[in-house]
């Protein structure tokens, strides 16, 4: 899903004081002062050499290849021409330049979100609208609902293939509402994503060709964002789960009207048929973007629960023990994934944009 819609509340929280994270250094001239923004926290210990790969604009949820040397990702930048998000992919080693357009994988109509490499690194599996519409969707105006920050469930979302030309080679789901999210096991045998098929945002698996659909989660709530562990035999989910007679009202009328409110998930982790159901995360507010450690004993994840006004990364033991902060940005870190030889993270973040809108990539070395 459009995960990204978080960075609209953050930017409006912050928009007041969206360059508190830069340090500020007196000219010696004219008497004003310059922005020096940072790409690497002291406090970062996890993360060394930190590399900023692209530079504007609104880049997002990128994923390696399985060789890891390519990233997949989302991005919207008002130089390409495009009016709302589309999948890309590029060299993991190299930064764009401010004039680069990388290679686009999806067809450049609709709205795009949630992009994978499949096994052997020549094809991609991403969701889109554009068979629903070519134009962009329409994007919810918080004000119709009382102000409160929600996220949309767009119906026309299904599942495609493309190849690294952005050939559209396949369409994978065809039922009528929301098919998104897809990610694929380290196995390369299975994808896991999630629908509306059943009336819910439930959690379901497929083979990596759209046959053998098979449901994960059954419970009222959105479940979504899920990824596999490193040896494809857990699955580890962000999940809202009303209780109450208000909450499962409202949460059952927002998706009625195609909308759901992400700002109170938890993170929840089950073996790969749904067994084994186990809540790891009680922060309370937003944890999402879960990711497996290279060990499969941990997770690494995106949350602002020690400050409403921003996301950071934190990493969590499997049995809910261990919590650990990872990234140290006063607006928004997001997205992390392991490179699956172990060695680096990729991440979004919205540090050193000079108090911009913009959220960009950066990858680093990873220190346990």
């Amino acid at each position: 899903m459009k995960i990204k819609m978080f960075l609209l509340a953050v930017f409006t929280l912050l928009i007041a004081c969206k360059s508190s994270h830069d340090k500020s250094a007196y000219d010696g001239k004219s008497g004003a002062t310059k922005m020096v923004n940072t790409v690497h926290y002291p406090e970062e210990k996890h993360l060394t050499n930190i590399r900023q790969l692209t530079f504007g604009g609104d880049n997002a949820e990128a994923y390696w290849s399985f060789d890891s040397s390519k990233l997949v990702f989302q991005a919207t930048n008002k130089d390409w021409s495009l009016s709302c998000d589309q999948i890309f992919t590029m060299d993991a080693s190299k930064a764009l330049d401010s004039l680069e357009i990388p290679q686009l994988i999806s067809t450049g109509t609709g709205r795009t979100t949630c992009s994978y490499f499949l096994p052997g690194d020549s094809t991609i599996v991403y969701s889109s609208t554009h068979l629903a519409d070519k134009e962009c969707p329409e994007v919810p105006r918080k004000e119709d609902y009382g102000n409160k920050y929600i996220w949309p469930v767009y119906k026309g979302y299904d599942i495609f293939v493309a190849d690294l030309k952005g050939n559209q080679l396949k369409q994978l789901t065809f039922e009528e509402g929301y098919d998104a999210e897809p990610t694929v096991s380290p196995k390369g045998d299975r994808i896991v994503f999630t629908s509306t098929r059943t009336g819910d945002l439930e959690l379901f698996t497929m083979n990596i060709d759209g046959s053998d659909v098979r449901q994960v989660t059954n419970e009222l709530g959105y479940d979504g964002g899920a990824f596999f562990s490193p040896d494809g035999e857990k699955l580890i989910f962000r999940s809202s789960r009303p209780k109450t007679e208000e909450e499962i009202k409202e949460y059952k009328d927002l998706l009625a009207s195609g909308l759901v409110q992400p700002t109170n998930m938890e993170l929840y982790v089950c073996n790969v048929d749904g067994t084994d159901l186990t809540k790891i995360t009680d922060l309370g507010s937003a944890n999402w973007a879960p990711f497996f450690h290279p060990s499969g004993k941990k997770v690494i994840f995106s949350t602002n629960h020690v400050s409403k006004r921003s996301f950071n990364l934190f990493m969590i033991n499997l049995d809910g023990t261990g919590l650990e902060q990872i990234t140290y940005d006063k607006v928004f870190d997001a997205f992390p994934m392991f490179s699956p030889d172990g060695k680096k993270i990729v991440f979004s973040s919205n540090r050193n944009n000079y108090g911009t809108r913009d959220t960009n990539l950066f990858v680093a070395d990873w220190v346990d």
